[in-house]
């Protein structure tokens, strides 16, 4: 029987590969486990781990990592944990590939597991980038470096990790897993959600708010969700907001939503029930904030999209997201052209370039086929590639 272990640390990476998580426990002929660590155990977001143990997927480990502190140094310590911690039960399990997502610091303790314990590994959506030089960009090209097979969502993404000497052999295109829960969910009634957060009645429109910390804008971030909050409220659309990541930075953010959540024209959210949250997205009549989600996923409901400072900005996208500065003018102004009509139809007819909602499908078969330990070791030389 196969040993497949996959690392979650926080609800966004478990979001993009749970529908494989889904085949791969189904199968009889695999032993599958998740490894659980870093936000998922912290109650100030929401105890995630409670969400895959509903899930019924079965959990290797609970490691308590997160420091809770929002300092520049919180991220490499906590990693620091979940490593140390990680090594002995990983070594018990013994397994024969180990999978993770993205480009946060977690995934580097996977590849680290990967390459000292002799353990194949497989990076997904690897070879995106940025302009931003945010330390995610550097973490998610060394983990390629050291990640034995790459399943990317995109041609583009493949070509920047050809460009960083990876072998073609290594790579393989598949689309995005996190499109395919848009596509195949159905959605739960409107009125069910009104109940859910005890309001009179649902509204009748608005934004949904995914805002994370950065650090790296002209103004701290708490001016820009402040601004992004404001420009709502005088566009007079109510909106639901999700909790931020745990990056640092995090706390005043979450202060901020906790103090516009009492005006009722907003809904403030920790972690809720798929379902939900996806009904909640794809009612909503744009999403808005600095989210990921925004460029990959929103075009599969679809609905526009605004990406406000400088996250993400040089990732590739679709046709329904808007990218703006920080200021309340020009926020007011990407609000207006997401709503009115001829950006409607535009999105309306967007077809999204990470993925038809059968990436989870592909990566299945190709596990079940690739030899992964022929290809561990690397010893293929960049410049002969």
């Amino acid at each position: 029987m196969k040993k497949i272990l996959g690392i979650t640390t926080i609800r966004s990476d478990y979001d993009l590969l749970s529908p494989l998580y889904r085949l791969l426990n189904e199968d009889f002929s695999i032993d599958f486990r998740l490894l659980v660590s870093g936000a998922h155990m912290s109650s100030t977001f929401g105890n995630t781990y409670q969400l895959i143990e509903n899930d019924g997927f079965p959990i290797l480990a609970k490691i308590e990592s997160l420091l809770d502190s929002d300092s520049k140094g919180s991220r490499l310590k906590s990693a620091a944990l979940m490593l140390q911690s990680s090594i002995d039960r990983v070594l018990d399990f013994s397994p024969d590939l180990i999978l993770y997502a993205g480009d946060r610091e977690d995934v580097m303790v996977g590849a680290l597991l990967g390459t000292y314990l002799h353990i194949p590994t497989i990076h997904f959506y690897g070879g995106d980038h940025t302009n931003t030089g945010h330390e995610d960009d550097h973490i998610r090209h060394a983990v390629s470096k050291l990640s034995t097979v790459h399943f990317v969502s995109t041609n583009e993404h493949k070509e920047r990790l050809l460009k960083l000497g990876e072998n073609p052999k290594r790579i393989y295109v598949i689309g995005s897993i996190a499109i395919d829960k848009f596509i195949t969910h159905q959605s739960i009634p409107i009125e069910k959600v009104a109940e859910l957060f005890c309001l009179e009645k649902m509204f009748d429109k608005y934004a949904l708010v995914i805002f994370h910390p950065l650090r790296l804008e002209s103004e701290p971030d708490q001016i820009v969700f402040r601004n992004i909050l404001d420009s709502l409220i005088q566009s007079n659309l109510p909106a639901f907001i999700g909790y931020p990541n745990s990056d640092p930075g995090n706390r005043e953010i979450i202060k901020i939503a906790e103090e516009y959540s009492k005006n009722k024209q907003f809904v403030l959210f920790k972690s809720i029930d798929r379902d939900v949250f996806l009904t909640i997205y794809k009612n909503a009549l744009f999403q808005i904030g600095n989210s990921s989600s925004g460029l990959m996923e929103a075009a599969s409901i679809p609905i526009p999209a605004i990406n406000v400072g400088q996250r993400q900005k040089g990732r590739k996208c679709n046709v329904n997201v808007i990218f703006c500065d920080t200021n309340v003018d020009e926020i007011k102004e990407s609000i207006e052209k997401a709503i009115s009509q001829e950006f409607l139809l535009k999105t309306s007819k967007v077809i999204n370039i990470f993925g038809e909602g059968k990436s989870a499908k592909i990566a299945f078969k190709l596990i079940k086929e690739i030899s992964f330990t022929k290809l561990f070791f690397k010893t293929e030389d960049p410049l002969n590639l």
